[in-house]
């Protein structure tokens, strides 16, 4: 127990030097450079660091834990955010990263809606920065609440304790190194969580077939095995893979590519990734239930196969991977909602444009450590809900308010900016109110919240004055095969 939490402290430190590496690094540069790291990301850093922001806490205890639960059912969320991440590196990415530079360099996603329509109305900018605040303040507290499970099951540490631990890491180098440390934290978090995730389940799976297991599989429901359980499954699983084409702290690395040519690298890194990341993800679900047999806490497969497992120097070293899908979803949260306060609410409206790079700079860390204060006490209220479901119930929002807006802003000239800013509402408020109203149906509410969105803004766009030329010359110019 004392070897695994050494492993963990050290990890910790590891990551709180990136980010002090960084802050002495980047202490000449503006807010460019603390928000998108001066656009000067390569393919694996930016492939990774898409990938390990995404992957939170849940790849490695909320899915296992839901296919250990309930059975072969719960692939399709696994399948359906497979197919989505791809489409979002094979269709909007190349767009975004020339549509944000075209667009007068813009480096934030409420920044790009704004100077897609070349607008000096700043609603839609307001609109984005409050939706970031509230939802990634619980997105948040779904990574600090798996930091504090984490040590609490496997060294004993007070599981508030922990969550307090974890979040001064996370704001530490966040708050000092920006972008840049978060990218390379990410970078080396992605690695180890693909290292956890390949190893133990194989393992387990050797243990189980040599007759060293529980193999419980055969006390199980037949349903257990089923891959077509209900449509509602089907339906809902498929949905999750909408949410990427509105996930702020994921889209955002797409901007900071550095060339066209990269992306396409980073495309492959990244899908090839998240594919093996979600794959095993399932596995070691059903794996977990076959080795361990009936466990108290689902949430804890994972960190029980692993402990059961191997010695406590290598089961330190891949349950780190749990610090890092937490750590590496919480830093990308917290920054994209500093960077969509400082950039688009406190340097425009606030100080109307006078602000200073430094004073941008130190507004963006203060909302850092606001929402991070935040989080963490919705994170340690025990009524606060699971990690799966904090996480559903973020995801749910910002992919049904952003997904259809910025898809449509990025392959249809047509869009207007009323279009876009009642796409968003109606978007969000439709997730909104179908999981207080009709969560009982069994379909997620991504689903009627991204299909209302999308008419919303295409209604509303067609009923408004087409856009004028200066818009649809900024649009032909990101089709072009210009490089950019």
């Amino acid at each position: 127990m004392n070897i695994e939490l050494v492993v963990f402290i050290v990890y910790l430190i590891f990551m709180l030097g990136i980010g002090i590496y960084f802050f002495l690094r980047m202490r000449s540069g503006g807010e460019k450079d603390y928000f998108l790291g001066g656009r000067k990301m390569g393919p694996w850093v930016s492939a990774l660091s898409a990938g390990a922001s995404d992957m939170s806490a849940w790849s490695l205890m909320g899915l296992p834990a839901s296919v250990y639960a309930f059975g072969m059912g719960q692939t399709w969320i696994a399948i359906g955010l497979a197919i989505g991440y791809a489409l979002s590196w094979i269709l909007e990415a190349p767009r975004l990263r020339r549509y944000s530079i075209v667009a007068n360099d813009s480096i934030t996603i409420p920044q790009y809606l704004a100077n897609r329509f070349l607008s000096k109305n700043k609603s839609i900018q307001v609109i984005c920065a409050v939706i970031f605040l509230v939802a990634y303040t619980i997105y948040a507290a779904s990574s600090i609440k798996a930091c504090g499970t984490l040590f609490n099951t496997v060294v004993g540490v007070d599981a508030n304790v922990a969550m307090y631990l974890a979040a001064l890491i996370i704001i530490s180098y966040t708050f000092l190194g920006g972008f840049s440390a978060v990218s390379w934290t990410d970078f080396f978090q992605g690695m180890l969580m693909l290292a956890a995730l390949l190893i133990a389940p194989i393992f387990a799976l050797a243990l189980v077939q040599s007759g060293q297991g529980v193999s419980a599989m055969d006390q199980v429901d037949g349903s257990y095995m089923s891959l077509f359980t209900s449509w509602q499954d089907i339906v809902s699983g498929m949905g999750w893979g909408l949410g990427y084409f509105g996930m702020p702290h994921i889209i955002i690395r797409f901007m900071a590519v550095r060339s066209d040519k990269d992306i396409k690298k980073s495309a492959a890194i990244g899908i090839t990734w998240t594919v093996l990341i979600l794959g095993f993800a399932v596995i070691s679900g059903l794996i977990g239930r076959a080795f361990l047999g009936e466990i108290s806490d689902n949430s804890t497969v994972f960190i029980q196969m692993v402990r059961k497992i191997f010695p406590p120097v290598i089961s330190g070293i891949l349950l780190s991977a749990i610090l890092a899908a937490s750590m590496s979803t919480a830093d990308s949260q917290l920054l994209s909602s500093a960077s969509a306060f400082a950039s688009d609410v406190y340097k425009p409206i606030i100080r109307k444009g006078k602000a200073s790079d430094k004073e941008m700079l130190w507004a963006g860390r203060l909302v850092v450590l606001a929402v991070a204060v935040v989080a963490l006490l919705i994170a340690s209220n025990p009524n606060s809900g699971s990690i799966m479901n904090l996480v559903s119930n973020a995801w749910g929002v910002f992919g049904a308010a952003f997904g259809p807006v910025i898809l449509l802003s990025l392959f249809w000239c047509r869009l207007t900016f009323s279009g876009a800013v009642v796409g968003i509402i109606v978007g969000a408020g439709v997730d909104i109110a179908w999981l207080m109203l009709f969560s009982s149906t069994g379909v997620y509410e991504i689903v009627p919240g991204f299909l209302c969105g999308i008419v919303a803004a295409v209604v509303v766009s067609l009923l408004s004055k087409a856009p004028g030329k200066d818009v649809v010359m900024l649009f032909d110019r990101v089709a072009s095969k210009e490089e950019i």
